[in-house]
């Protein structure tokens, strides 16, 4: 999986593109993107001042994050260009969201004339934790045959609508708050979406339903709205409840009435908390009793925005897992060995493993959790210590929990090159590898806020633990797959490149570029037999090491700050991987030779002299210059050195190439510990 970073104050569209050295402009990163890419945008505004060109049209399969707990509040997209829809003609919107893309947490705002923030065109996206304000039409339009999910976004001062559904769209509006609009949500055509948990408040009109529109409209708070809580018109037949299947929506204060049927067929409503008379047209009230605080919007108030609200919400449904007596769930607190014996007994319940009868000296009978931690015990999810223990108080860290449902389920594969999709691979514990490789590819591995970073050894949030029980319950074929931008999907995430099937060095190139060490380009290639540059070997001298400074900073006069490698170039050079000329310039275009990067892995590695007569190895070896003989010796003796297609042959006045700098950094790690070895011919 691709991932880029673009930040619109500090970076460059010459950069890498990385965490260290982000691109600029959202704009080229879209140009850059493929499916399955991610795109961390950091705070700013994203407008043509900055280098964006509208509209945004973002790829299928694309995931946008910007900063969901604030939904997205200093991450703004500004502005607006034509779009030619292939229903309603020209539009001027600030974004296209296409199919499987996910926006999560960043602002659209459009003060172009009749401007739109959100266009959504017979697909299905998934938006979440969004702002969309003062556009001057409207916030998001839904149209052709989408099915999108909108969830959690806040719609505020757009000048018609905040949400538009025509057409046929259908889709899920969950827990959107609508307001200071002209109408908080419109629903026209024969579209039939599912409004539900959304507040609709201080609109002229909180829901505007028109034509044959037959939206399912559940628990939604729809109060103090300018003139008209819902109104109907023509022969639109909104699903407002029934006896067996009351609405539980909350209609109430708006300042003339409450809900108003323009149109002759009948009305039923069932389970709505509405004052009858403040209802006009042709309507029935079908009787239901509503238990006291059944009604409106369902949510902790405080996972609004949170990440993990999807989880939470369906094993809440389930009554796996509760909130707390004051009406919170508290997401990011620590969760209990005993806590998680609970839940997981509550989940699952599997027949007891043949021979254990599991009791511990530190929970007595009288314990409060005492019968589901022997219950989980004896289906196998969880183990005691070697001194007879369980510590019931203990928090429970992650990788134990992954290891805990794999193993209590019972689920087996998994390959360990799985775990390279984690930069933080080297924190699992030894007897954990085997168990979370197979979590990994049963995807019950979901990882807040970046994907590639595991953190097996912190302790699990009571959010995290809802995340890996439902995922479990989707790898045993009891839950349905959720939407999620979280989710480690091995599947995807291994890169290919269309042009290394058959060459040498495809497995150092896969295997670096599954551990978000290396990319390709926009294009699907990777050009290795390129030559790299002095400044893009130090871009992956910083990518793949990430070292510390062992020496002063230098500024060299030809690596200006502004120039696209200045950050790499100097946390290389610090290190002690490369230095520059004596005249203090760098040369950062200057084609690298085989030479120097052999010199460079040994300096900055800081390899240990070896014996000058391994060099007898190479037939070339008078071609090597005497003052690198000595770290050519060092590298030979530490296996970095790659040769290809004779591993006899150093061709050290060469110019190396991506894949010979790829594979030489992959020995280095090898070297390091930090890579598992891979048996080439061509390796010295």
């Amino acid at each position: 999986m691709a991932t880029f970073y673009i930040n619109p104050t500090t970076g460059s569209d010459r950069a890498a593109g990385t965490r260290q050295a982000p691109w600029q402009t959202l704009t080229y990163a879209l140009s850059q993107a493929t499916a399955n890419t991610l795109i961390y945008l950091a705070q700013g505004t994203y407008d043509t001042s900055s280098g964006e060109k509208f509209p945004f049209l973002v790829p299928v399969g694309v995931t946008i994050i910007g900063d969901e707990p604030s939904k997205g509040r200093n991450i703004i997209l500004s502005g607006g260009g034509d779009y030619q829809s292939p229903t309603f003609r020209r539009q001027n919107i600030t974004l296209l969201a296409s199919d499987r893309t996910q926006l999560r947490g960043i602002t659209l705002t459009n003060p172009k004339t009749k401007g739109i923030g959100l266009w959504i065109e017979s697909a299905s996206p998934i938006l979440a934790n969004l702002t969309v304000h003062h556009c001057t039409l409207a916030g998001i339009v839904v149209t052709g045959t989408s099915k999108p999910i909108i969830r959690d976004s806040h719609l505020a001062h757009n000048g018609s609508t905040g949400l538009f559904l025509r057409r046929n769209a259908k889709g899920e509006m969950r827990r959107n708050l609508c307001q200071d609009t002209g109408y908080g949500i419109t629903v026209s055509d024969e579209s039939a979406p599912l409004l539900s948990d959304n507040r609709l408040l201080t609109n002229r009109a909180g829901i505007y339903l028109s034509h044959q529109a037959k939206p399912v409209i559940r628990r939604n708070l729809i109060e103090k709205n300018k003139v008209t809580g819902i109104v109907l018109k023509e022969n639109a037949q909104p699903y407002l409840g029934s006896p067996q299947d009351p609405a539980l929506n909350i209609i109430r204060d708006n300042e003339h009435i409450d809900l108003q049927h323009e149109g002759a067929q009948l009305l039923t409503l069932a389970g709505n908390e509405l004052n009858q008379r403040r209802v006009r047209g042709n309507v029935e009230f079908a009787q239901t009793d509503l238990p006291l605080g059944s009604t409106g919007p369902s949510q902790f108030p405080d996972i609004q925005g949170h990440w993990a609200t999807d989880f939470i919400d369906e094993l809440v449904k389930r009554g796996l897992i509760r909130g707390f007596p004051d009406g919170t769930f508290k997401p990011d607190h620590p969760l209990t060995r005993a806590e998680y014996a609970v839940l997981v007994s509550h989940t699952f319940d599997l027949p007891r493993q043949l021979g254990t009868q599991r009791v511990f000296r530190d929970v007595s009978d009288g314990f409060w959790a005492a019968e589901v931690i022997r219950k989980a015990a004896d289906m196998g999810f969880i183990a005691g210590y070697g001194d007879g223990t369980f510590r019931p108080q203990e928090n429970i860290s992650r990788g134990q929990v992954l290891v805990s449902l794999v193993n209590g389920l019972g689920l087996t594969g998994g390959s360990m090159a799985g775990l390279q999709l984690f930069r933080d691979r080297a924190q699992i514990p030894s007897y954990a590898t085997t168990a979370i490789a197979i979590a990994t590819e049963k995807q019950l591995v979901v990882n807040h806020p970046h994907l590639n970073q595991l953190q097996p050894l912190q302790d699990t949030t009571r959010a995290e633990i809802t995340a890996f029980l439902y995922q479990a319950l989707v790898a045993t074929g009891k839950a349905r797959p959720l939407p999620s931008a979280y989710i480690v999907d091995p599947s995807p995430v291994l890169p290919t490149f269309t042009d290394i099937q058959n060459h040498w060095a495809k497995e150092f190139i896969i295997r670096l570029a599954h551990a978000d060490l290396v990319s390709g380009f926009g294009n699907g290639t990777f050009q290795p037999d390129a030559p790299i540059n002095r400044a893009q070997y130090a871009a992956l001298l910083v990518k793949v090491f990430n070292p510390p400074p062992i020496r002063p900073a230098s500024q060299f006069l030809d690596v200006p700050t502004y120039f696209w490698g200045h950050g790499a170039i100097l946390q290389a050079y610090r290190a002690g991987f490369i230095s520059g000329f004596p005249d203090r310039t760098f040369h950062p275009e200057q084609k690298l030779r085989r030479i120097h990067l052999i010199i460079s892995l040994a300096n900055g590695l800081s390899l240990p002299e070896s014996d000058p007569s391994v060099l007898r190895v190479y037939e070339d070896q008078w071609d090597i210059p005497t003052y690198a003989q000595n770290a050519v010796a060092a590298a030979t003796k530490a296996n970095i050195i790659v040769n290809h297609p004779n591993p006899q042959q150093l061709d050290p006045k060469a110019d190396a190439t991506r894949a010979e700098a790829v594979a030489m950094a992959y020995q280095a790690l090898v070297y390091q510990g930090k890579m598992s070895p891979l048996a080439l011919i061509s390796k010295q």
